[in-house]
């Protein structure tokens, strides 16, 4: 993917999310990391855990970095909480080269999501 592109679909990613919430500001990684880990766990709540949200944004960590084979959905506990094992150790070094490869596998996930649910409205984007 050419710098560009990235740059443009993560873009689109962030509005995506900002208008689906209707929030004034456009999200940050974290933020769209803890939605994705909403998603995975597949259920919601008015408040989580500081403790939660870390299970969260984990979760959603091991999903998008299941993509490359690093981690495996090994299946949920009795509280429906999903869990992961690692396969391979990623080898990514670096602060900005982790924040923008996994800004490349959101991309990803939400190409998914589109794919899976035929697009997103006008509305949504």
């Amino acid at each position: 993917m050419e710098e560009w592109e990235f740059e443009f679909e993560w873009l689109r990613v962030r509005h995506i999310v900002k208008k689906s919430f209707d929030k004034k500001d456009l999200p940050d990684l974290n933020g769209i990391l803890f939605l994705i880990g909403i998603q995975e766990l597949g259920r919601w709540k008015e408040q989580f855990s500081k403790e939660e949200k870390q299970d969260l944004m984990h979760i959603a960590i091991c999903r998008l970095l299941s993509y490359d084979g690093h981690y495996n959905f090994v299946g949920r506990d009795a509280d429906g909480w999903p869990h992961y094992e690692v396969a391979i150790p990623p080898k990514t070094k670096g602060v900005k080269e982790q924040e923008k490869w996994l800004k490349i596998k959101v991309i990803q996930y939400f190409k998914e999501l589109e794919n899976e649910n035929g697009g997103f409205s006008e509305e949504e984007e």
